[in-house]
């Protein structure tokens, strides 16, 4: 179970980490430990050794950055940036050198998930998308931000509204602006 105090922005990471190496039971406790009512505490266990098996990584639908490059011809994929409006918009850049957005790309607040400190109802995050994507499917969706972090804030809201499938470019605006050929959109 991942938890956090920040609107569950960086236990959307973990959880998505978790998934992509491979952990199948995940789950993020809504609205952080604020929203837990029950005691908190560990009982000490020894550990056991057990044999674990080598598994081999599962696909996590991880996006590297030729693909995104290979999209701007193709737009086959919808880039949703997580980001703020004015880091978007390359008004407030106050992390990364260059300001701006990957073209086509819209924004997408991961604030926006969020009803006070927890998850908006899946039938809302359902309707928000939905509004959102247009014809687009979740698999035809890649998440962004400024380093992969809220990101994936937006794949577990899509996950929690039931559509599944979209993936992430972790290396984000960070990896993107970092090499001057690559178009910038402001």
């Amino acid at each position: 179970v991942a938890y956090d105090n920040h609107g569950s922005v960086y236990a959307s990471r973990l959880w998505w980490m978790l998934k992509a190496t491979g952990h199948a039971n995940v789950r993020v406790l809504d609205g952080g430990l604020d929203a837990w009512n029950g005691p908190i505490g560990t009982v000490p266990r020894p550990p056991t050794p057990t044999a674990t098996p080598v598994q081999p990584m599962p696909y996590v639908g991880l996006v590297l950055v030729d693909e995104l490059v290979s999209n701007l011809q193709s737009k086959n994929n919808l880039v949703i940036d997580a980001r703020m409006a004015d880091r978007f918009q390359g008004q407030n850049e106050t992390l990364d050198p260059v300001g701006g957005h990957i073209p086509d790309a819209i924004n997408y607040c991961f604030r926006n998930n969020l009803s006070s400190k927890s998850f908006k109802s899946p039938e809302q995050l359902y309707k928000d998308f939905v509004d959102l994507l247009g014809s687009k499917k979740a698999s035809e969706i890649i998440h962004q931000c400024g380093s992969g972090v809220t990101a994936c804030h937006n794949l577990l809201a899509m996950e929690l509204a039931g559509l599944k499938g979209s993936r992430l470019y972790a290396g984000s605006w960070s990896e993107w602006c970092a090499d001057p050929s690559r178009p910038v959109a402001r």
